[in-house]
C-alpha cells in the first residue's frame, strides 16, 4: 500500500471531527509530564473535547478549503488539536485552565465559530462563559426590571386595599 493511502484515512478523521465543529485549538504539549497529559486528557474528554495529536501536514491536508485553513499559519512542531462540536469557547476554556498549572503546555491559535484568532486573542477567548451561562446572565437581566416592576405594582395594590 501507497503511502497516501495510509494516510487517507487519518485525515478523513480529521476531516470528520472537524466537520460539525463548533470551536478547534492548537496546542504544543511539548515538556508535559504523563501524569499532566493524563489529567489534560480527561478533562477535556469530560467537556466533550476531541483531543489527539496529529501529523501537521495531515491537518493541513484535513482543513485545506475549510474555515480551520487559517490554522495552518501555526502548524510547526508538535501539535495537538482540541475540537468541541457543542461549546465553541470549551476547547480554549478548558485548555487555558491548565496553562496556568502547566507552563509547558502552550495554545497557539484557534478558530471559534468560524473566525480565527491567533496566540495573543485566544487566551482572550478562553475566558468567555460558555453559551448557556452567557444565556442565562442575559434572561436574567431582562427579567430582573420586569420582577422588580410587578412587585412595585403589587405593593401599591395592597396598599390601596381597604383594610377588612
Amino acid at each position: 500500500m501507497a503511502k497516501v493511502e495510509l494516510k487517507a484515512p487519518v485525515v478523513e478523521e480529521i476531516a470528520g471531527v472537524l466537520k460539525d465543529a463548533q470551536g478547534a485549538v492548537l496546542v504544543d504539549a511539548r515538556g508535559l509530564t504523563v501524569e499532566q497529559d493524563t489529567r489534560l486528557r480527561k478533562a477535556l474528554r469530560e467537556a466533550g473535547i476531541t483531543y489527539k495529536v496529529y501529523k501537521n501536514t495531515l491537518i493541513k491536508r484535513a482543513i485545506k478549503d475549510t474555515t480551520f485553513e487559517a490554522l495552518a499559519e501555526e502548524l510547526e512542531g508538535p501539535t495537538a488539536l482540541a475540537v468541541s462540536a457543542e461549546d465553541s469557547t470549551a476547547p480554549a476554556r478548558v485548555l487555558f485552565g491548565f496553562v496556568k498549572d502547566m507552563p509547558a503546555l502552550e495554545l497557539k491559535c484557534g478558530v471559534v465559530e468560524g473566525t480565527y484568532y491567533g496566540r495573543d486573542t485566544i487566551e482572550k477567548v478562553a475566558t468567555i462563559p460558555p453559551r448557556a451561562e452567557l444565556l442565562g446572565r442575559l434572561l436574567g437581566s431582562m427579567q430582573s426590571p420586569i420582577a422588580n416592576f410587578a412587585r412595585v405594582i403589587k405593593q401599591i395594590a395592597e396598599k390601596d386595599e381597604p383594610a377588612a
